[in-house]
């Protein structure tokens, strides 16, 4: 048998890992938010001239409170580019996601863990993100996994759907003249899957377009008539030189209309 001694010192040294386990331990998320659409919602912001260029503002920078689930999973302290592994086959710089997040600390309790769901992938059109569609279960899945393993006994919850997605929709008229059907009808399945009746989306209407149809795609999108959505505007923002994509600027930009309108409903 073991002298008192050793027992108090491996007693002492469970302690100590414990402790430092404790310390160490990622606290699951309390708030969580889906962020799916295409290639502006995955973040091009300083990425359009080649590889990202890695500038990472204030706005965006990574905090302990700001986790995404990685693309095996898992939660993880979330950082530029946010939609790394996801949205894939494609040059990934900054989104609006790692602003909207800082933004809402000024007005959330301390206490709050975001954590951030990455689900856009760049140059698809609505019909990609219809229900039985691969994109679409893939973002329902992590949508579900999120729910599952976050800080369920804390009250997590799941605080909005972010939705930037539309360019591609502006390369067809007709594809354009059934955007508001096909959105709507994308809406009331994630709800219905997510057994959610009642999510949030906040849909940014589009600044650019792939094709001459953008004003029919964005009256579209201002003409939302579903509850608890919210649109907020991307035209003006500053768009890069390759007159699609979202400067860095304008991705912090984006990420703050994004937390004021999500604030806006609480």
């Amino acid at each position: 048998m073991a002298s008192p001694q050793l027992q108090l010192q491996v007693l002492a040294l469970l302690l100590l890992l414990a402790t430092t386990a404790t310390a160490t331990a990622t606290p699951p998320p309390t708030l969580i938010f889906l962020l799916g659409g295409q290639s502006n919602m995955g973040g091009r912001g300083g990425a359009t001239n080649g590889p990202w260029d890695g500038v990472v503002p204030p706005e965006c920078a990574p905090s302990p409170r700001i986790l995404r689930l990685s693309p095996e999973l898992r939660w993880e302290e979330a950082r530029e580019p946010l939609h790394a592994g996801i949205d894939v086959h494609n040059v990934l710089g900054v989104g609006p996601g790692m602003s909207f997040a800082h933004a809402l600390f000024r007005a959330i309790p301390p206490s709050t863990v975001i954590g951030l769901v990455p689900c856009a992938q760049g140059g698809t059109p609505i019909a990609n993100w219809t229900r039985g569609t691969e994109l679409y279960e893939r973002m329902v899945g992590r949508g579900r996994a999120a729910m599952a393993t976050a800080g369920a006994g804390a009250g997590a919850r799941m605080g909005a759907l972010l939705w930037y997605q539309g360019e591609a929709d502006t390369i067809r008229r007709e594809d354009a003249e059934v955007y508001a059907r096909k959105m709507e009808g994308m809406v009331r399945d994630v709800r219905r899957d997510l057994a959610l009746p009642e999510l949030l989306v906040i849909q940014v209407g589009i600044a650019t377009g792939q094709g001459k149809f953008v004003e029919p795609v964005r009256e579209a999108q201002k003409a939302g008539r579903l509850p608890f959505l919210k649109y907020v505007d991307a035209k003006g923002l500053p768009i890069a030189n390759d007159y699609t994509h979202l400067t860095t600027p304008a991705q912090v930009k984006l990420g703050k209309l994004l937390a004021k309108a999500y604030l806006s409903t609480l």
